[in-house]
């Protein structure tokens, strides 16, 4: 068996994002590990002064650990997926062009995944879009999105009339985006505080909330897992019936 090629480098830590540098331009796509969340953030803003940001990624890890009934902030997985999609099918949303470098913690790497999430397709709305808003609430759900009366945070949506709100967990505001009809007329930016609209954006982009959604294998193999383990029954029956349970991944 061919051995693969290494080469190990000891420098002070300042050296590493001209290391990483050096490797992108050689034409590699550079996979950076780093131990720590911090060093994560600190390589990647680095890299900021020699790379173009917008062809750096930092692809965070939960902040939960394995043995916490807690579920990964909403922000954090559609910052996660967003990463995913970017590398799988580049450029197919606005602001998703080819990354050349991913920063990732080590935890992020060991964390199993999901099969497919780079392929989870995000809601997308844009003025003048024909979508039916039944088929948009539909959507949303399936995306693991909360519905609310009120939106107030991250991975939430409401519905008013024609009028629907959604809180994507990559943006900073959430947006309001009205139909007329089956037509998407606008879409503002709002408010969390006081649900004032603000200023109008282009388009609604929405990646899922969750990195395990509740489809038909999943709801099964929860019912399975319940009759094998009586001790699980409390959270596996909710996710038989397709109904999100923190903690659940």
């Amino acid at each position: 068996a061919s051995s693969t090629a290494g080469l190990d480098v000891t420098a002070p830590s300042a050296l590493r994002p001209f290391l990483v540098d050096g490797l992108r331009r050689a034409g590699r796509t550079v996979l950076a590990v780093t131990p720590t969340t911090r060093d994560a953030e600190t390589l990647t803003e680095a890299l900021g002064s020699l790379v173009d940001p917008d062809l750096v990624a930092h692809y965070p890890s939960w902040e939960t650990l394995p043995h916490e009934r807690l579920s990964p902030r909403s922000d954090t997985v559609g910052r996660r997926l967003a990463v995913l999609r970017r590398l799988r099918h580049p450029g197919t949303e606005p602001g998703s062009g080819p990354l050349a470098v991913v920063v990732a913690p080590v935890r992020s790497l060991l964390q199993p995944q999901v099969k497919g999430l780079a392929d989870l397709v995000p809601v997308e709305l844009a003025p003048g879009v024909e979508q039916p808003l039944d088929d948009v609430v539909e959507a949303l759900a399936a995306a693991a999105y909360t519905r609310v009366d009120l939106v107030e945070k991250r991975g939430e949506f409401a519905v008013r009339g024609g009028i629907v709100d959604v809180f994507p967990p990559t943006e900073e505001h959430p947006l309001r985006v009205e139909f007329w009809g089956d037509e998407v007329e606008e879409i503002r930016a709002f408010s969390v505080a006081d649900q004032r609209a603000l200023e109008p954006v282009p388009h609604l982009w929405a990646p899922p909330c969750r990195e395990l959604l509740m489809t038909a294998e999943v709801r099964q193999r929860a019912r399975e897992l319940g009759e094998r383990h009586p001790q699980l029954r409390e959270m596996t029956e909710k996710l038989a019936e397709g109904v999100a349970v923190e903690g659940m991944e």
